[in-house]
């Protein structure tokens, strides 16, 4: 079973755009995440650790391998 927490659409992909969307869950109610897959978005990872201190950051292996 899955569940879709948020859709958004951003003007453009940044550090800073996921910091808010990540404030966002929060203040919705996310009290944590366990990992967080992602690309090599710099900064993403600072963000991530801003307001989900505990969160796991794993680089995609996808990104990697194309990489």
């Amino acid at each position: 079973m899955k569940e879709v927490l948020t859709i958004q659409v951003g003007d453009n992909e940044s550090a800073k755009y996921w910091l808010s969307v990540l404030n966002e869950l929060k203040n919705r109610g996310v009290r944590d995440i366990l990992i967080l897959c992602a690309d090599g978005l710099i900064g993403l990872k600072e963000a991530i650790s801003a307001v989900f201190p505990n969160t796991e950051y794993q680089r995609c292996i996808v990104h990697q391998v194309r990489n």
